[in-house]
């Protein structure tokens, strides 16, 4: 059975230049290639999630621009069951630029949000049946923080599951926290998120307990190559990182989310749905573009048969 996931986010234009080391302040480099494509937060994980299995209806608003004929053209022939996509006259569709650099595929992003922040009350009022018709409503923070509220109180209203990104960052308060299910940062986020200093699995522990204590029920802090926290307020489990050879890491959290939400959507207890997303994750990277490179189900899936002995551990307290 595929799951239902609608994904409220950004869609962003991306300008890929791939870079053999960052450049210096006021320094120019000649670039070893450069790409244009689809992007955005919202838009990537709607499409990992598409790819993992799940029936996907993504909401998401552009400029009325030549980006935004990109992006409605892209995301029509992506394969999403539906599309809410609503347009501002007064902002350009979202953009950002992108460098990726090194041996690692590290990278370096500056994002212009436009339209993304400019989504109405009315707008998310529109949207109520659809977030009421999904299994997991899954969100970011790519758009302006008054409508992310409006789609949370949405999500809680229709008791459809709620999985926030909290990326990027933005301050969100205790309040919007406690009425998510599942909170997913990565170790930046959750020390903005805690006051805990996050790098690595016991202080992403002592993380997870002050995000309990803000009323989160479930969250993923993901580690890089450390693997992730998985802590609920019963236990806490370790998920593994699935070896890789990266090209471009730049949706790797994006990849993770994505397949998180599909499948969480299906009925996978959210274990064996993180040890999926891990190794999903993990070939995202080993592809260029962020929407372009998101891996299919079956990769996924093939990754963990070549790597049978990783497994979610679960761990005792250490703080």
């Amino acid at each position: 059975m595929k799951g239902k996931v609608c994904v409220f986010g950004s869609f962003n234009l991306d300008i890929v230049a791939g870079m053999t080391r960052f450049p210096r302040p006021g320094e120019s480099l000649t670039a070893q290639s450069s790409m244009m494509g689809p992007g955005g937060k919202g838009a990537n994980q709607a499409t990992a999630a598409l790819r993992a299995g799940a029936r996907v209806h993504y909401i998401g608003k552009i400029g009325n621009d030549d980006f935004g004929l990109f992006a409605r053209r892209h995301l029509e022939n992506t394969g999403f069951d539906a599309i809410t996509l609503f347009t501002c006259k007064e902002k350009p569709t979202g953009n950002a630029l992108i460098y990726v650099a090194g041996n690692d595929a590290e990278n370096m992003i500056s994002v212009y949000p436009g339209a993304n922040l400019t989504v109405t009350a009315a707008e998310v009022t529109r949207c109520q049946p659809t977030v009421a018709a999904a299994d997991i409503l899954l969100i970011q923070l790519e758009n302006n923080l008054n409508a992310i509220q409006r789609m949370i109180d949405t999500a809680r209203a229709a008791d459809t599951y709620v999985i926030l990104n909290p990326a990027p960052w933005q301050k969100v308060s205790d309040s919007l926290l406690s009425k998510v299910n599942l909170i997913t940062p990565n170790s930046t986020e959750a020390t903005l998120l805690t006051c805990v200093e996050v790098n690595d699995l016991p202080s992403a522990q002592r993380a997870a307990i002050v995000l309990h204590e803000k009323g989160v029920q479930q969250l993923i802090i993901t580690l890089g190559m450390q693997g992730a926290l998985l802590s609920t307020n019963n236990a806490m489990f370790w998920i593994p990182v699935y070896p890789a050879q990266p090209k471009d890491t730049t949706g790797a959290g994006d990849a993770f989310n994505g397949a998180l939400a599909a499948r969480m959507a299906s009925g996978e207890p959210i274990e064996k749905a993180a040890l999926f997303a891990s190794a999903y994750a993990s070939v995202s990277v080993e592809r260029v573009g962020a929407a372009y490179g998101m891996p299919r189900y079956a990769d996924a899936l093939d990754r963990m048969q070549h790597y049978p002995e990783l497994a979610v551990k679960q761990l005792e307290l250490h703080i």
